[in-house]
């Protein structure tokens, strides 16, 4: 049975392969492809590439040796003689406080740090984001463990201290420039104690709130009494501009009627001592004729009327007044 059709030998098709000959040949081989492929694996670490953002820092043997900067490949020495570590130095990176971004870009609010006392004892909720950047890499990474974390709590310690000595009106309205810059000043100043590789670019106030809805109608109608208000003193201030124009003009309308009374005044008055001192000039020349129609004008005056009939000292009657208007 052996030798039918259906029960041939079977012959294994890899003693052909594997001849004496070709196995004195792999021999020889392998040892030379185990050099190639450790060659490959050393290669492969012996080299490493910087992108346009990053900076490298260079330890050989855990001292660091060296820090590039220049984008491209750079080699290493290998099996962990030297290590790379990488820091993104020209990037702006961002810590959120009291609210945090998710993967899908959604934003999910944090009540234990956006819950702040103002200087009034009142609660609010305060976002702010902080955008900074690694100015020093050997910094950043050696000198201290987590250099984002420090960083959020000296600002988290900063903002709170800076929100505590406002108002709430000031931390809803019209001191938030003036708080963002005063959380940057406090911060620059922590970060030159510290002095850890970061650089701090900005400070925003992304939102600021009551604690509840009711607080916030509340401060809502406090905002619009304060708009109103606002409203009035500006109409009130465009009345007054308009009005002391036409004031003005009244002013300089009567202080020009006066000097031109003023002036009248001063020309009769002028006029009338002309005529007295030609009055008096006369008088010098003849002062008993003078004397006598003064008294005669006198009478006139304050014997309007009387009738008057004047007698001299001869008797007869002298017509130096005009006596029939006298009458």
């Amino acid at each position: 049975m052996a030798d039918g059709p259906l029960y041939q030998t079977f012959e294994n098709p890899f003693k052909k392969i594997f001849t004496p000959e070709t196995k004195k040949k792999l021999k020889k081989f392998i040892p030379i492809a185990l050099i190639i492929i450790i060659a490959i694996i050393v290669l492969s670490t012996c080299w490493y590439t910087v992108a346009e953002n990053e900076n490298a820092v260079i330890t050989t043997f855990g001292k660091i040796t060296s820090v590039v900067e220049d984008a491209g490949i750079h080699f290493r020495a290998p099996f962990g003689i030297q290590k790379v570590h990488k820091v993104e130095v020209k990037v702006i990176k961002k810590v959120e406080i009291g609210f945090k971004t998710l993967e899908n870009g959604q934003t999910v609010s944090v009540d234990n740090e956006s819950k702040m006392i103002t200087g009034d004892f009142n609660i609010v909720n305060v976002d702010f984001f902080v955008e900074y950047r690694i100015s020093n890499p050997v910094k950043y990474l050696f000198a201290s463990a987590a250099p984002e974390d420090i960083l959020k709590n000296l600002v988290q310690s900063q903002i709170r201290t800076v929100v505590g000595s406002y108002q709430v009106d000031d931390v809803f309205t019209t001191k938030k420039s003036t708080i963002q810059g005063e959380i940057r000043d406090a911060i620059y100043n922590e970060l030159d104690k510290y002095d850890f590789g970061i650089t701090l670019e900005s400070v925003k106030i992304q939102d600021a709130e009551a604690p509840n809805q009711e607080v916030s109608q509340a401060f809502k109608a406090v905002e619009t009494a304060k708009q109103g208000k606002e409203t009035a003193i500006n109409e009130a201030e465009a009345y007054k501009k308009s009005e002391i124009p036409k004031a003005e003009a009244e002013a300089d309308k009567l202080r020009q009627n006066a000097l031109y009374r003023k002036q009248n005044r001063i020309n009769e008055a002028k006029e009338r001592v002309a005529m007295f001192e030609a009055m008096y000039s006369e008088y010098e020349l003849n002062p008993e004729i003078t004397k006598q129609r003064m008294y005669y004008e006198m009478l006139e005056e304050v014997l309007k009327d009387v009738k008057l009939i004047i007698i001299t000292d001869e008797g007869s009657v002298q017509s130096l007044l005009p006596l029939d208007k006298l009458a």
